[in-house]
């Protein structure tokens, strides 16, 4: 690490910058926006808020393009809804605007104006894309002029030429991203993904590379970089901080089965081992041919405790992808979404976490109106499955377009330009302008759905030890009177313990979710449903609705996080998790959904455990497993850690898609985060 990035990294981290920001309130323009028809109303928001931007840099800034302003622009409709974000968990095509510049951009405009002269509504779109563009090239000259009067001479000599101009170095790639993402997050788009860096941005590093540069150079530059992606990440929440949106993926395999990994991939992963920072977060895509050392890079930086890598299997996911509708080129081409999901750069505006399946809330339901009468646990089975066909169709139709008000009405404006298609049709993101319209379905709690059933065929059809009238009791009473029952629930056989009862059972479940989701259509300029394992923080919130279960859960307690055992389950090891969550062919479910390992921080004291954590995740991508994720974790650090956050403001823990500073957690999340099983391998 260099002094300019240990500079550089100590100002983050004293986060005093954060002082030059202004607390602008709701920056409210109800008055001005109401008089406007919706399709107009992104541009005036984004211009209001770039002009009340201000120039701001941090300590051996050399890219600036920070947030000062802490809202962004919002309005309140007619409905009473105040209005500020639209769109988001996609990834733009930044290689095609930093490869030709907004003056290539506003050629194309250009020409496609010509063509469509007689056609108003085109014409109109395209009129209001050039607006933008001087919206982005104002804010960008005023970066100019104050980089130079504060001496950052090298940003401002690269501010005369980008944006308007394609980059031309590594150094003005990373500005380019810069700027753009900056400009759609003034544009209240959060949640744009980082994509596949080490692809688009390769051609500039071998530029450079061939210039001359050395590699400490080039990840000096990197490393700078990722300080900058950290310093509004706090701006930008989801729904907690860190879930920000900022993934990253890097490597994969083309069609042809040869590695894509190349120096900017290890590069990459090189800064983010050395900076210890939440962004960017950090995606391998892997399969069958992916060699140990791949696996051996990832576990260094899943040692240093920063949640990530997530691997993803190109051997699952792309055969699911190709099975719902994307051509070959794009499911290769896949990254993931703020989290997990599996999305396709460039072409799409999928929305692919639309819809939950609470898979033990259903099942559930079903359990409890089918048990009095069923004179077999195949009865109560059939009743799981078909309240989960029944769910599946009420969220298809809770969430078509005419319920979910077209995503607020808005265009889509700016972010059209990064979107392939938009331009050349003439047409915004809201108007059909993008490739693939799909949306995605997650499926919360499948392992406490499987369990609850498990232990109904158990205790009531096969041991006959208690009646279906005392089980319906217990779970009315939450299990108040009835502890000695719900030990016994409890101790059933469980999924994640390499079970095959219990792990059948999911697998029905998973194959009636998929049968009855996938591929189905949302009416949304041809769009269709992907069905998926995750949860988001649906395992803390859909388990908040949810009664107490069969399995001996609580009323409202939480659920496994996305593809993970349930939280109350005492699981034999590592292994057994694998195996028992790669028995389901993954490619009818991969929407996105982890199974998330959590390992005792000790396993990585030496090269021996190392290796180990390696070969298990290797394992888990043999057996057919679609994603993974891991936690090197140590619970009584946690503990200490919520009675004295003030001796850890740099702790990191994945949550569910993402990672982020302990501390800075709900205190749901970080109880569960501690109650997750620690494997010492």
């Amino acid at each position: 690490m260099t002094e300019k990035v240990k500079k550089a990294l100590a100002a983050l981290c004293s986060a005093e910058y954060k002082q030059q920001r202004i607390d602008n309130g709701e920056f409210d323009m109800t008055d001005e926006l109401m008089k406007l028809p919706k399709r107009l109303r992104r541009l005036p928001m984004m211009e209001a808020m770039l002009q009340a931007e201000t120039p701001m840099f941090l300590e051996e800034d050399i890219f600036g393009f920070h947030r000062r302003n802490k809202q962004t622009v919002s309005y309140v409709d007619l409905d009473g809804r105040r209005l500020r974000s639209n769109g988001g968990n996609l990834t733009p095509n930044y290689a095609r605007v930093i490869g030709m510049g907004f003056d290539g951009v506003l050629e194309i405009i250009n020409e496609r104006l010509q063509i469509f002269r007689t056609e108003d509504s085109q014409i109109e779109f395209l009129e209001t894309m050039k607006k933008y563009v001087d919206a982005v090239f104002e804010i960008c000259e005023r970066y100019r002029i104050a980089a130079r009067q504060t001496g950052r001479t090298r940003l401002a000599e690269a501010l005369e030429r980008i944006p308007h101009k394609p980059a031309e170095s590594f150094y003005e790639a990373c500005l380019f991203f810069q700027i753009i993402v900056y400009t759609l997050r003034c544009a209240s788009y959060n949640h744009v993904t980082l994509g596949r860096f080490d692809q688009y941005m390769y051609p500039y590093y071998q530029k450079d590379v061939a210039r001359g540069a050395s590699r400490e150079e080039l990840l000096e530059t990197l490393e700078l970089f990722f300080i900058s992606l950290n310093a509004d990440g706090d701006l930008y929440i989801g729904m907690q901080q860190g879930d920000n949106g900022q993934s990253m993926m890097l490597g994969g395999y083309d069609k042809d089965g040869n590695s894509m990994y190349n120096e900017l991939t290890f590069l990459c992963m090189d800064a983010a081992e050395e900076l210890t920072l939440i962004d960017p977060k950090i995606n391998l895509r892997v399969n069958k041919t992916t060699p140990d050392e791949i696996y051996e890079y990832g576990t260094r930086l899943t040692k240093q405790g920063l949640g990530f890598p997530q691997y993803c299997n190109d051997d699952i996911a792309i055969p699911y992808l190709r099975s719902i509708g994307y051509d070959e080129d794009d499911a290769y081409d896949y990254t993931v979404a703020a989290c997990w999901e599996y999305i396709v750069p460039n072409c799409a505006v999928d929305v692919p976490n639309r819809a939950t399946m609470n898979f033990p809330y259903v099942v559930n339901n079903a359990i409890r109106s089918s048990l009095p009468t069923a004179k077999s646990f195949d009865e109560v089975l059939a009743a799981a499955k078909e309240e989960i066909a029944k769910e599946s169709q009420r969220l298809r139709q809770k969430y078509s377009p005419t319920e979910r008000s077209d995503l607020l009405k808005l265009s889509y404006g700016y972010l059209s330009i990064f979107v392939d298609g938009c331009l050349e049709k003439g047409l915004d993101l809201s108007q059909g302008g993008a490739k693939y319209y799909n949306y995605g379905c997650h499926g919360a709690g499948i392992a406490t759905a499987a369990d609850a059933l498990e232990a109904v065929r158990t205790v009531i059809f096969e041991g006959k030890s208690i009646t279906p009238d005392e089980l319906l009791a217990a779970l009315d009473a939450d299990f108040k009177g009835y502890e000695v029952l719900q030990n016994r629930l409890l101790s059933c056989a469980k999924m994640g313990n390499n079970v095959d009862t219990v792990d059948a059972i999911a697998g029905e479940l998973m194959e009636t979710f998929a049968a009855s989701m996938n591929h189905k259509p949302n009416d949304r300029y041809g769009g269709v449903w992907r069905a998926g394992t995750g949860s988001a923080m649906e395992y803390i919130s859909s388990a908040r609705v949810c009664p107490a279960t069969a399995d001996g859960r609580h009323a409202g307690e939480a659920y496994g996080c996305s593809f993970s055992p349930a939280i109350t389950t005492r699981l034999d090891g590592p292994l057994s998790v694998i195996q028992s969550f790669t028995k389901f062919d993954l490619t009818k479910i991969c929407n996105g959904g982890p199974l998330t390992l959590e390992v005792h921080d000790t396993v990585f004291r030496n090269a021996e455990g190392e290796k180990k954590v390696a070969q298990l995740v290797k394992a888990f991508i043999h057996l057919g497993g679609h994603q993974l994720q891991i936690n090197s974790i140590n619970r009584d650090r946690l503990l200490d850690a919520q009675e004295h956050p003030e001796k850890y403001p740099n702790l990191i823990v994945r949550v569910w898609g993402w990672s982020g500073y302990f501390c800075e957690l709900d205190r749901e999340y970080q109880d569960h985060v501690i109650r997750r099983t620690e494997f010492r391998v």
